[in-house]
């Protein structure tokens, strides 16, 4: 079996369970217990919680670990948001292409909290013009949120130039980097609260960070023991914490050979399929992507039946976000990328991990693709 669905998870780095191991057995204790067993687990909480921050180009008292991505997410864009009510501020800027995290804490504060929500326009490839986000700012502006990587085509938006553009009108920028974390570097973009998830760099799932500076006041969502300096409330999860501090460091440590070495088998893979498959079209921007993320639409097929044919011959991809599977709606980022709904429900998505392929296998792969979308379509 060829695992090609890595934007949805990936398996656990060996480095991160052997650190996160003791955590589970020998030193277990509640990090907000006042004993030794308490303090021990404290003490390697603190330790994750710097590693993550030092690789985010962030202050150790900025990170809040979460439960993963989606609660990072929320906590940011609700956070912030309800922080800035007081302050008359009720205006929320995103784009139509963000992760389904964002799209429904947007629309929550737009029901219960009658915040307006601008959603700025994408090109045909899913970039965002710096020119269109300042237009969409005003006065009332209380924060940006924008992906930094598309979960399902992959396009990568100029984040430093967005950065630069809600830094001049005083607007903080959370920067959902999910799926960027580990594949671009995060340190120089000038994000004001940015949002990681475990099980995308190798740590387990159940564990997030939202990394958002000082002077961004954020309302929790999450109350009760004040854990987190009062951000979110409810007993860490260390072991969790740990793991993620490894993973991420590696990741980073490995992140330029592992970006070249998978985003050029990638482009194979890419030049391969659209030779082979007439009707194929690349989703996302062709320059601007993730170096391993490679995602089509098959005009005149089903996508469903395309991965269950591709399964049967033993790859195992997916048809976009894993959060959205099992919906019969075209994908809203397809369609905000002004493809046809009947187009969009064709798409396929392939997401590379970090180990080496064997020598040709992005070509076998493509000339695999092309034979399950030939069988589809000829049945």
């Amino acid at each position: 079996m060829l695992y090609l669905d890595h934007a949805a998870t990936s398996p656990v780095r060996p480095e991160a369970w052997e650190a996160m191991r003791p955590f589970l057995t020998g030193v277990y204790g509640n990090p907000s217990s006042h004993h030794t067993v308490g303090e021990a687990a404290a003490s390697a909480l603190d330790d994750a919680r710097a590693r993550v921050a030092r690789t985010l180009g962030m202050r150790a008292s900025d990170v809040v670990f979460t439960a993963g991505g989606t609660e990072a997410n929320n906590l940011a864009v609700k956070g912030i948001v309800l922080a800035a009510l007081g302050r008359g501020r009720r205006n929320l800027v995103t784009t139509a292409i963000e992760h389904e995290s964002i799209v429904e804490s947007a629309d929550y504060l737009r029901r219960f909290h009658e915040v307006s929500v601008t959603q700025v326009p994408v090109d045909a490839v899913g970039r965002i013009s710096p020119d269109a986000l300042s237009r969409a700012l005003r006065d009332d502006t209380a924060l940006v949120s924008i992906g930094h990587a598309n979960n399902e085509i992959g396009t990568v938006q100029d984040a430093a130039a967005l950065a630069s553009i809600a830094r001049g009108a005083g607007v903080p920028l959370h920067l959902d980097a999910v799926q960027s974390a580990g594949w671009l570097p995060l340190r120089e973009l000038g994000a004001d609260a940015i949002s990681i998830a475990g099980h995308k760099l190798g740590a387990p799932k159940g564990i997030g960070a939202l990394a958002v500076r000082g002077r961004v006041p954020i309302e929790p969502l999450l109350h009760g023991g004040g854990q987190e300096r009062g951000r979110r409330s409810g007993t860490e999860n260390v072991a969790g914490a740990v793991a993620l501090a490894v993973a991420l460091e590696l990741a980073e440590a490995e992140r330029e050979e592992v970006a070249a070495r998978v985003g050029q088998a990638t482009r194979v893979f890419i030049a391969g399929v659209l030779d082979a498959v007439p009707q194929a079209a690349l989703t996302g921007d062709p320059v601007n992507r993730l170096p391993g993320t490679a995602s089509f639409t098959f005009a005149g097929t089903s996508g469903e039946a395309v991965l269950l044919e591709l399964e049967r011959r033993g790859v195992i991809s997916s048809s976009g976000s894993a959060c959205a599977a099992g919906s019969d709606e075209p994908s809203h980022v397809l369609i905000a990328c002004g493809i046809a709904p009947a187009v969009a429900q064709t798409s396929v998505r392939f997401t590379f991990g970090r180990d080496p392929l064997p020598d040709g296998a992005p070509e076998q792969l493509a000339a695999l693709v092309a034979d399950a979308v030939r069988a589809v379509a000829g049945s």
